[in-house]
């Protein structure tokens, strides 16, 4: 496995464990505790991964990976299942979240069931995680830098560095050309656990030469942690501009970014987004308004 993606996913996994989706359902599913647990698990795990992957020519060290490797792609298989139980929960028709939760308990698929099989998965797995940690007395060193706040991704690519990926590019370049499409804002969201390759597919899109004579105008900024409208919009402006925002209002940041894209078709890339909260992802959908198809 290349150096830093055993890292990248288990940073991916503790994402999902901290967000307001997991901890939503964790807590009606009566598995919150678990999850925590695993979640404190797998951090202790990714602190010393770094210097792990690092030392991977030390045989026992490349031992240790491997062993921790498999554990951990099946701890995030096991959220993966988790996870698709609460999106079948949340596909339930009608919005009251009371009578979702009365359907969910007495549905004849026996959610009863399914909570205690998913405990004691969730729970097997962060003690198999466990185990393999304690294996360790390597020395290793504790990485104290949260990649999260420290990576930078950026919008080029030589494309004889990225093989294999023409089925995906041109399934989202057919989505990207849809001109059918009734929304103002299309939104094409490209999902994965770390390593999979994800920016490095957007970035084949980015430079394809079709999309670049398709859209006027090509914006990409790397989010990482931080979801704020009004960095956004600054990191977003300056992108369109080859130049630093102006340290504006929001509404004033508005009324730049409106300049920018009104009338125009373009392409805005939003790279390592960790953001789960609905109403900012809207806030935003609502400030990218007036584009053209």
């Amino acid at each position: 496995m290349a150096e830093g993606v055993l890292f990248n996913i288990a940073e991916g996994i503790i994402g999902r464990l901290t967000s307001h989706a997991f901890q939503e359902m964790g807590l009606i599913w009566g598995v919150k505790d678990e999850l925590l647990k695993l979640e404190e698990t797998v951090a202790q795990i990714q602190a010393v991964l770094l210097d792990a992957e690092q030392k991977q020519a030390t045989h026992a060290v490349k031992l240790w990976l491997q062993s921790l490797e498999d554990a951990v792609y099946q701890a995030d298989d096991v959220l993966d299942e988790f996870y698709a139980e609460g999106q079948w929960r949340q596909m339930m028709p009608g919005n009251n979240q009371v009578l979702k939760q009365v359907c969910i308990f007495f549905s004849s698929s026996n959610q009863l069931a399914f909570r205690l099989k998913m405990g004691h998965k969730i729970k097997s797995i962060k003690e198999r995680l466990n185990v393999i940690a304690s294996r360790r007395n390597f020395h290793l060193e504790v990485s104290r830098e949260d990649t999260r706040f420290r990576r930078v991704t950026h919008s080029f690519a030589p494309t004889e560095t990225i093989i294999g990926r023409n089925e995906d590019k041109n399934a989202i370049k057919q989505l990207l050309f849809d001109t059918v499409s009734e929304e103002n804002v299309s939104i094409i969201s490209i999902v994965g656990f770390g390593g999979l390759g994800k920016t490095a597919l957007a970035q084949l899109l980015f430079n394809d030469p079709e999309v670049q004579t398709y859209f006027e105008l090509k914006m990409w900024i790397c989010v990482s942690n931080v979801f704020e409208l009004d960095v956004l919009v600054k990191k977003i402006i300056q992108s369109a501009t080859n130049d630093i925002a102006k340290s504006l209002e929001i509404d004033q940041l508005q009324k730049e970014l409106r300049k920018l894209i009104d009338g125009k078709r373009y392409l805005l890339v939003l790279d390592d987004v960790w953001n789960e909260n609905r109403e900012k992802w809207f806030g935003l959908q609502n400030l990218l308004l007036g584009g053209a198809k």
